[in-house]
Protein backbone atom coordinates (compact mmCIF):
# COMPACT_ATOMS: atom_id res chain seq x y z
CA UNK A 1 0.00 0.00 0.00
CA UNK A 2 2.87 2.34 0.70
CA UNK A 3 4.02 1.89 -2.90
CA UNK A 4 0.66 3.10 -4.29
CA UNK A 5 0.70 6.18 -2.02
CA UNK A 6 4.21 7.18 -3.17
CA UNK A 7 3.28 6.50 -6.80
CA UNK A 8 0.25 8.81 -6.49
CA UNK A 9 2.38 11.57 -4.96
CA UNK A 10 4.96 11.21 -7.72
CA UNK A 11 2.25 11.31 -10.39
CA UNK A 12 0.73 14.45 -8.84
CA UNK A 13 4.12 16.16 -8.75
CA UNK A 14 4.73 15.24 -12.40
CA UNK A 15 1.31 16.57 -13.49
CA UNK A 16 1.85 19.87 -11.65
CA UNK A 17 5.36 20.15 -13.15
CA UNK A 18 4.07 19.53 -16.67
CA UNK A 19 1.29 22.11 -16.27
CA UNK A 20 3.75 24.68 -14.86
CA UNK A 21 6.29 24.00 -17.62
CA UNK A 22 3.56 24.26 -20.26
CA UNK A 23 2.50 27.68 -18.93
CA UNK A 24 6.10 28.89 -18.82
CA UNK A 25 6.60 27.66 -22.37
CA UNK A 26 3.71 29.83 -23.64
CA UNK A 27 5.14 32.89 -21.83
CA UNK A 28 8.50 32.28 -23.44
CA UNK A 29 6.87 32.07 -26.88
CA UNK A 30 5.22 35.49 -26.49
CA UNK A 31 8.13 37.39 -24.96
CA UNK A 32 11.18 38.60 -26.88
CA UNK A 33 14.35 36.57 -26.43
CA UNK A 34 17.05 38.11 -24.24
CA UNK A 35 19.99 39.50 -26.21
CA UNK A 36 23.05 37.30 -26.13
CA UNK A 37 26.47 38.97 -26.15
CA UNK A 38 28.63 37.86 -29.06
CA UNK A 39 31.02 35.05 -28.30
CA UNK A 40 34.57 36.34 -27.91
CA UNK A 41 33.52 40.02 -27.74
CA UNK A 42 36.72 42.04 -27.57
CA UNK A 43 37.57 44.72 -25.05
CA UNK A 44 37.99 48.06 -26.85
CA UNK A 45 41.50 48.99 -27.93
CA UNK A 46 43.55 51.28 -25.70
CA UNK A 47 43.08 55.03 -26.09
CA UNK A 48 43.70 58.18 -24.08
CA UNK A 49 40.35 59.86 -23.46
CA UNK A 50 41.63 63.01 -21.71
CA UNK A 51 44.33 64.69 -19.69
CA UNK A 52 43.31 66.49 -16.48
CA UNK A 53 45.34 69.12 -14.58
CA UNK A 54 45.07 70.20 -10.95
CA UNK A 55 46.82 70.46 -7.61
CA UNK A 56 45.21 67.49 -5.82
CA UNK A 57 44.15 63.95 -6.70
CA UNK A 58 41.69 61.62 -5.02
CA UNK A 59 42.03 57.97 -4.03
CA UNK A 60 40.84 57.07 -7.55
CA UNK A 61 43.90 58.93 -8.96
CA UNK A 62 41.61 61.48 -10.64
CA UNK A 63 41.96 65.25 -10.30
CA UNK A 64 39.90 66.49 -7.35
CA UNK A 65 39.35 69.99 -8.79
CA UNK A 66 40.57 70.72 -12.35
CA UNK A 67 42.59 73.94 -12.66
CA UNK A 68 44.67 75.73 -15.25
CA UNK A 69 46.01 78.46 -12.93
CA UNK A 70 48.11 77.13 -10.06
CA UNK A 71 50.29 78.48 -7.25
CA UNK A 72 54.11 78.23 -7.21
CA UNK A 73 53.97 76.07 -4.06
CA UNK A 74 51.46 73.58 -5.55
CA UNK A 75 52.26 70.07 -6.59
CA UNK A 76 50.87 70.07 -10.12
CA UNK A 77 49.30 66.85 -11.31
CA UNK A 78 48.55 65.70 -14.86
CA UNK A 79 46.25 62.69 -14.87
CA UNK A 80 46.02 60.64 -18.05
CA UNK A 81 42.57 59.05 -18.29
CA UNK A 82 42.49 55.98 -20.54
CA UNK A 83 40.01 53.43 -21.82
CA UNK A 84 40.38 49.98 -23.30
CA UNK A 85 43.03 47.34 -22.94
CA UNK A 86 46.59 46.73 -24.08
CA UNK A 87 49.31 44.31 -22.98
CA UNK A 88 51.76 47.20 -22.47
CA UNK A 89 51.70 50.96 -23.07
CA UNK A 90 54.43 53.42 -22.13
CA UNK A 91 53.01 56.79 -21.11
CA UNK A 92 55.39 59.76 -20.97
CA UNK A 93 54.89 63.27 -19.61
CA UNK A 94 57.13 66.12 -20.74
CA UNK A 95 56.75 69.37 -18.75
CA UNK A 96 58.15 72.58 -20.25
CA UNK A 97 58.40 76.23 -19.22
CA UNK A 98 57.53 79.28 -21.36
CA UNK A 99 60.49 79.19 -23.73
CA UNK A 100 60.47 75.39 -24.13
CA UNK A 101 62.90 74.83 -21.26
CA UNK A 102 62.56 71.26 -19.98
CA UNK A 103 61.20 71.16 -16.42
CA UNK A 104 60.68 67.41 -16.02
CA UNK A 105 60.22 64.26 -18.04
CA UNK A 106 58.98 60.93 -16.73
CA UNK A 107 57.55 57.65 -18.04
CA UNK A 108 55.31 54.89 -16.72
CA UNK A 109 54.54 51.54 -18.33
CA UNK A 110 51.00 50.32 -17.79
CA UNK A 111 49.02 47.23 -18.83
CA UNK A 112 45.40 48.45 -18.74
CA UNK A 113 42.44 46.08 -18.88
CA UNK A 114 39.77 48.78 -18.86
CA UNK A 115 39.31 52.37 -17.68
CA UNK A 116 42.36 53.68 -15.82
CA UNK A 117 43.97 56.87 -14.52
CA UNK A 118 47.74 57.38 -14.45
CA UNK A 119 49.23 60.39 -12.65
CA UNK A 120 52.33 62.44 -13.29
CA UNK A 121 53.35 65.44 -11.20
CA UNK A 122 55.87 68.22 -10.74
CA UNK A 123 56.76 70.43 -7.78
CA UNK A 124 59.68 72.41 -6.47
CA UNK A 125 60.48 72.85 -2.75
CA UNK A 126 61.13 76.58 -3.12
CA UNK A 127 58.22 77.00 -5.60
CA UNK A 128 57.85 76.85 -9.36
CA UNK A 129 58.69 80.12 -11.16
CA UNK A 130 55.60 82.08 -12.25
CA UNK A 131 54.82 81.81 -15.95
CA UNK A 132 53.21 79.64 -18.59
CA UNK A 133 53.85 75.91 -18.73
CA UNK A 134 52.91 73.01 -20.97
CA UNK A 135 52.68 69.26 -20.42
CA UNK A 136 52.72 66.89 -23.38
CA UNK A 137 51.54 63.32 -22.96
CA UNK A 138 52.73 60.55 -25.26
CA UNK A 139 51.58 56.93 -25.47
CA UNK A 140 54.23 54.69 -27.04
CA UNK A 141 55.97 57.80 -28.43
CA UNK A 142 52.82 59.17 -30.12
CA UNK A 143 51.52 62.54 -28.89
CA UNK A 144 48.05 61.99 -27.37
CA UNK A 145 47.47 65.16 -25.35
CA UNK A 146 48.78 68.64 -24.59
CA UNK A 147 47.64 70.87 -21.74
CA UNK A 148 48.80 74.39 -20.93
CA UNK A 149 48.64 76.04 -17.51
CA UNK A 150 49.90 79.05 -15.66
CA UNK A 151 51.71 79.39 -12.36
CA UNK A 152 50.99 82.67 -10.51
Amino acid sequence: MMFHSNARRLAAVLVVSLIWTGCKGKEAETSAPAPVPPVGAAVPAFKVSKVELGNAIGADKRIAAPASVLAPSDTIYAVVVTEGAAPSVTLAATWTYEDGQLVNESMQTIAPTGPAATEFHISKPDGLPPGKYKVEIKADNALVGTETFEVR
